[in-house]
């Protein structure tokens, strides 16, 4: 007889519930469909989680914030431009996405709507990843306001919000039109909106003043 790798079985625990929970919500899950893509005991199951909840908080705060950092926020922490690496990782997004995203939608934006309003503890962990990546998102921005990239007069705070709100609002009318056309007609927009935060170049700066 061979033992499990305790932190492989539980890692595997957690890719086989994201993906159940992607595919049919939370409340859909099937702990026996978990098992069986895993070919983990229930008894293992419940050594490594309490509760099918306990499991669900799990897939929020490790899987699902981890792919959050790779996918957005890591992109824009880098340094320089900060609306360059922005737009840069919008398209790599769109550039890396799978079939499964347009058909199942974001997994974020999934479980908000699915589970914010019966459940205190999803709510709570699925806003502090949005405010994570929000906060991220106005570092950056005010990175570039100090380094001149950005315009001096946003306040980055209300930017990064609704940044965070359009890229998810993308993703949810990708999923409802079955269409990554759409994502990428959104996100071009998204990009033409970006732009007007840039500051102003030297030269448009001091053209004016030069005349006077």
């Amino acid at each position: 007889m061979t033992s499990r790798d305790p932190a492989k079985t539980r890692q595997d625990l957690l890719l086989a519930a994201y993906e159940e929970i992607q595919q049919h919500g939370y409340q859909k899950a099937s702990l026996d469909s978990i098992l069986a893509r895993t070919g983990v005991t229930k008894g293992a199951l419940y050594h490594h989680f309490g509760s099918k909840k306990e499991l669900g908080y799990a897939v929020v705060e490790e899987l699902m914030r981890q792919w959050l950092r790779d996918t957005h926020i890591r992109p824009i922490e880098q340094g320089g431009d900060p609306i360059e690496a922005l737009k840069h990782a919008m398209q790599a997004a769109v550039e890396n996405l799978t079939p499964e995203m347009i058909k199942f939608g974001c997994p974020l934006n999934n479980l908000c709507q699915e589970m914010s309003q019966i459940d205190e503890g999803f709510r709570l962990r699925l806003q502090h990843i949005a405010d994570e990546w929000a906060t991220a998102l106005s570092e950056a921005l005010a990175r570039g306001q100090r380094e001149g990239f950005v315009r001096a007069d946003i306040d980055t705070n209300k930017v990064a919000n609704f940044l965070v709100a359009s890229i998810e609002g993308s993703l949810g009318s990708a999923k409802n039109a079955q269409s990554v056309d759409v994502l990428k007609d959104h996100l071009e927009t998204l990009g033409s909106y970006l732009d007007t935060l840039r500051a102003p170049s030297p030269q448009d700066a001091s053209t004016p003043q030069a005349a006077a």
